[in-house]
């Protein structure tokens, strides 16, 4: 059985930081960053036996947006519905009723489909800024 939790006095950063450094979407993001980032975040960490093997993390404003971000559980204990279990307990958070949501993914797109996720009407109005390096 596991636990999804809010707190995040329980995440263990070193795990986290660790796993988003190796993925498509994080890689060469620094701990400083991951902590700044988990510090101004809505953060669900997802536990079996007291170890985090899982994470996600929701920049929103609680009322009218929630953007889906990190979203990960450790690659020997996938396949076993703890992704799933995770978005169940997200989209049905209280705290984010009301909010539209939005995502970018390169790869999951069947898993939040089922969470009824679907590719934006309107790509061409989506636009980004990216940080001046």
């Amino acid at each position: 059985m596991i636990e999804i939790s809010r707190d995040k006095n329980k995440l263990d950063i070193a795990m986290i930081h660790a796993f988003l450094t190796e993925t498509y979407w994080a890689k060469g993001r620094t701990r400083e960053e991951v902590e700044r980032s988990i510090q101004h975040c809505l953060c669900y960490g997802v536990y079996l036996d007291n170890r985090q093997i899982g994470f996600a993390r929701i920049l929103t404003d609680y009322t009218i947006f929630a953007y889906l971000m990190d979203v990960f559980i450790l690659q020997e204990h996938q396949g076993k519905g703890y992704g799933k279990e995770l978005m169940k307990v997200i989209i049905n958070d209280e705290d984010l009723r009301t909010c539209k949501w939005m995502l970018k993914t390169g790869d999951a797109h069947r898993l939040y489909e089922q969470f009824g996720f679907e590719s934006a009407p309107n790509p061409e109005r989506v636009m980004e800024r990216n940080p001046a390096k």
